[in-house]
């Protein structure tokens, strides 16, 4: 996907999970783990592309934070604030599946979601990223 797309799929997501929170996120957690996966995900594809560390049809998947070993064979490249990236986002996936598809989860753990997506996003936009 070019960068103007991811750039767009980003704000979708910004706004879907801001209107899950007026409406209450403990209502939406299908719409927070969906869009704060999908979020982080663009983030770091166009943070990868703007680096040229991937090519244009190269697609990270939000499954690799799961696992370790995957973010190190996928993702071996080095990029500005690599390790706090991941660490969030790999804290955002912990929690996905769970929000989508399981049970609903205490409002504790959808903040902590939340509040990881926009410190991620904070990184983002503070870095040389920020187009949205």
């Amino acid at each position: 996907m070019k960068i103007e797309e991811h750039l767009r799929a980003l704000k979708e997501s910004v706004e879907e999970i801001e209107d899950a929170i007026s409406k209450g996120s403990e209502k939406r957690q299908r719409t927070i783990g969906f869009h704060t996966s999908a979020g982080a995900v663009d983030m770091i594809e166009i943070i990868l592309h703007k680096r040229k560390l991937i090519d244009p049809g190269f697609i990270v998947k939000h499954e690799w934070f799961n696992s370790d070993r995957k973010i190190k064979e996928k993702i071996s490249f080095e990029f500005p604030a690599k390790s706090r990236i991941i660490n969030l986002i790999k804290s955002i996936e912990k929690e996905r599946n769970k929000l989508c598809y399981g049970r609903a989860k205490t409002q504790s753990i959808l903040s902590e979601v939340i509040q990881n997506f926009f410190k991620l996003k904070e990184i983002f936009e503070e870095g040389e990223y920020n187009e949205l």
